[in-house]
């Protein structure tokens, strides 16, 4: 692989985007997040009324998808525009969240949109988030990390998240919701959730951001 590439997987809740928008801004590489556009792809199904069933319809919303990711001005956020409008915020709704996990195991849906995330790998250097980084977009990837928390965790700071944005949210019901994400993930058919053979390994569970970002960084100077 000719450009460098640094993958970041793992499950919901682990830090995945926060490491890897850091990470790019620290190396002045270029930054994938796979899961926004699998939650774009869901909000362009949804407005358009189409059945997830209807895998013909989706794979024809995957190929003509458009979307485009914007550095805001004086900010570290990205921006994420969907047939010209700006859906950051949408995409960070929980039921955004449920739906692209349920469109995710579709088959003919990851491959329609595996392209398009490779595209993504041009100089200096790409770091790339998700879930299949480093297991199937970027088999040959030059670095490696795989981020994982206990679920109780993950829960907590998803509902810290929800009330910092002025939502409410029931820890258990939470919860209830990031296992049954996980199971779905790691059970699916296409792409499973699991960290790639040579991918390095962090449990966030006891650890800062800071600390996390500094074990990825140790890993890409070596």
């Amino acid at each position: 692989m000719s450009t460098p590439v640094l993958t970041i997987d793992g499950p919901s809740g682990v830090g995945k985007g926060t490491v890897a928008r850091v990470i790019a801004q620290k190396l002045g590489w270029n930054l994938l997040d796979s899961g926004a556009i699998y939650r774009a792809f869901a909000l362009a199904v949804e407005s358009r009324g189409v059945n997830i069933t209807d895998e013909l319809a989706l794979v024809k919303i995957a190929t003509h998808l458009d979307l485009a990711f914007k550095t805001q001005a004086d900010s570290e956020l990205v921006s994420v525009y969907l047939d010209g409008h700006d859906v950051s915020k949408e995409l960070r709704l929980e039921a955004t969240g449920e739906m692209a996990s349920k469109i995710a195991s579709i088959g003919v849906v990851r491959s329609a949109l595996l392209k398009r995330q490779q595209d993504f790998a041009t100089p200096p250097g790409l770091v790339a988030d998700g879930r299949d980084m480093g297991t199937v977009v970027f088999k040959e990837a030059e670095f490696k990390v795989y981020l994982t928390a206990n679920s109780e965790e993950r829960a907590n700071r998803r509902l810290k998240q929800l009330q910092a944005q002025g939502h409410k949210g029931i820890m258990s019901q939470i919860l209830v919701e990031v296992e049954a994400r996980d199971a779905r993930d790691s059970s699916r058919k296409h792409s499973p959730l699991k960290p790639a053979k040579d991918a390095l390994i962090i449990d966030t569970t006891e650890l800062s951001l800071d600390e996390v970002i500094a074990q990825v960084s140790e890993l890409v100077k070596a």
